[in-house]
């Protein structure tokens, strides 16, 4: 790759991975007023129907466009780019229109199967986010291919800020006009169509600017190029469905889990005894996890942004030593940012709930619930190496195997512990997709990726960090259980030592890092403000 392309790549990944940060931001702290304002029963309502537009958007968003960017920019023939863009159209456009009639029409079936038949009106609301797929796939994906990441990064940024302002607003009118919790539902649903909206108008724009002309691949086919199209559209067709499907599947895998929460929970509670009212409320309350979790995948996301260029980049030029060290210090990235955040997470919980939702319910589900961060974290890493050596089935079946046990252990669990059987049932849903990954990358010839959990004493090390940071919060969590007597009063106070115990925590964990050697100085000085953070610390040679 010329140095000016990889330039331009890593730029468009920064530029990119800023977008998707401020997005999730958005995407996850707006849940706090919303909840607030709309209560537990309110929150159920929305988080109810809220994977259909997360599997819509995902889609639209990150899995189809990565694909469709492949494909322009695997052929720099701008003719042959744009048949082979033609005859994958009819793919996206009958795949979204069927999404949507599924849903639409169905909407009252599924949402008897939810156990709420109130759900209809927003289901079928939502079920229109899908026809802004084919638009936005393309135009993204285009702009992507040929490494212009501006558009991509406006529209998301302008479609989620938009959608939280019509869902805040839905929860003011609630407050303010005595809206049920359905109508309210319906109403902070149609933002993700408003939002949908302007974003399918910024692209066309941005189109118009660079190319000159809108995107317009259904007008007439292009056949100058020689391929047979029949050929062509086959290959095509199983591409998008492998590969297309795999990147939509860990783009929102979550949102999987999260449907199947939708589809499970409520009924499961009530099988276990609860009144149909109660399980919804409990629900409302196991969905507050979600935005923790989300901020929490923030880091690791952005990691996966910046390391799978790279892992590519040396794939390509067939440099297998320096790929297997890229991955095995992409691993340890991730995996130490993210227990530390799980770890740090649990143990602030009851403050960190109390403090952003009036209460302390659900504290047992919601601990465990976010250690799902450290396995979601891990998968996508995997996932990340395993796509770029362009290798999609395994990933596709090691999905449905997380997926099914999710399913098959959800109503037991959920029916015998409530919402905290619920959050073991994801644990372990994720954790066997996890192993899949471990075992694959184990059989693998000449791999020695897994490696990275014994060289330097790795695990070992991060272990002792953890137990380190633990042993502080436990420590501070006891000093203010003292200086309370027991009793929050204020959720303001609650926040203040929520913070306190953030970066209390943070150093703890840090300064244990630094001191035993978790990580190399290369390692360091890819997390932010890892070369201030080193300073601050002892100096050590690389190992």
């Amino acid at each position: 790759m010329p140095k000016s392309q990889l330039k331009r790549t890593m730029e468009g990944a920064f530029i990119l991975t800023i977008a998707s940060f401020i997005a999730k931001i958005l995407s996850a702290v707006y849940r706090v007023p919303f909840q607030n304002l709309v209560g537990d029963e309110g929150f159920y309502v929305y988080q109810q129907v809220y994977p259909i537009y997360g599997l819509a958007m995902t889609l639209a968003l990150s899995g189809l466009p990565q694909f469709i960017s492949r494909i322009v920019a695997e052929e720099p023939d701008p003719l042959k780019s744009k048949e082979r863009l033609q005859a994958l159209t009819p793919f996206v456009l009958w795949s979204a229109i069927g999404l949507w009639a599924v849903t639409f029409l169905f909407a009252g079936p599924i949402a008897q199967v939810m156990g709420d038949h109130q759900l209809a009106g927003l289901i079928r609301v939502v079920s229109f986010t899908f026809l802004f797929v084919p638009p936005l796939t393309f135009y993204r994906g285009m702009f992507q291919g040929n490494l212009q990441m501006v558009p991509t990064a406006v529209s998301q940024v302008v479609e989620q800020l938009l959608r939280v302002g019509v869902i805040l607003g839905a929860a003011a009118a609630f407050q303010q006009l005595g809206w049920t919790i359905y109508q309210t539902g319906t109403v902070a649903m149609m933002g993700a169509l408003v939002g949908g909206l302007a974003a399918w108008w910024i692209l066309s724009y941005y189109s118009r600017q660079i190319n000159g002309k809108r995107l317009s691949l259904w007008h007439k086919p292009v056949t100058s190029t020689g391929e047979n199209p029949a050929v062509l559209s086959a290959s095509l067709k199983k591409r998008f469905f492998l590969e297309g499907g795999l990147l939509t599947i860990y783009s929102g895998y979550l949102i999987l889990f999260q449907l199947a929460d939708s589809f499970l929970l409520t009924n499961a509670l009530e099988a276990g005894g609860m009144t149909a009212q109660a399980a919804r409320i409990s629900k409302g309350i196991y969905d507050r996890g979600q935005p923790l979790v989300q901020l929490g995948l923030v880091v690791a996301m952005a990691l996966s942004s910046t390391f799978l260029p790279t892992l590519t980049k040396y794939l390509t030029v067939k440099n297998q030593q320096l790929f297997e060290k890229s991955a095995k210090m992409y691993l340890r990235l991730t995996i130490g940012i993210a227990s530390a955040s799980a770890v740090g997470l649990a143990i602030l919980l009851p403050y960190i709930n109390f403090a952003l939702f009036k209460d302390g319910s659900g504290n047992a589900a919601l601990v465990l619930f976010v250690f799902s961060i450290a396995l979601m974290a891990t998968i996508q890493a995997y996932q990340s190496i395993q796509q770029s050596r362009n290798t999609y089935t395994f990933g596709l079946l090691a999905a449905g195997i997380g997926l099914l046990i999710k399913c098959l252990s959800m109503w037991p669990l959920t029916a015998s512990y409530g919402t905290a059987g619920a959050s073991i049932s994801t644990l372990l849903g994720l954790g066997a997709t996890l192993c899949c990954f471990v075992v694959s990358e184990q059989r693998r010839a000449q791999s020695s990726i897994n490696h990275f959990w014994h060289e330097g004493n790795y695990g070992k090390k991060l272990f002792i960090c953890l137990g380190i940071m633990a042993s502080v919060l436990f420590l501070y969590y006891s000093f203010v259980a003292i200086l309370l007597n027991g009793h929050l009063t204020h959720r303001l106070q609650a926040l203040l030592f929520c913070l306190g115990g953030v970066g209390l925590g943070g150093a703890a964990f840090i300064g244990a890092a630094i001191k035993i050697k978790l990580l190399t100085i290369r390692e360091w000085l890819l997390v932010p403000f890892g070369k201030k953070l080193l300073r601050r610390g002892e100096k050590h040679e690389i190992r």
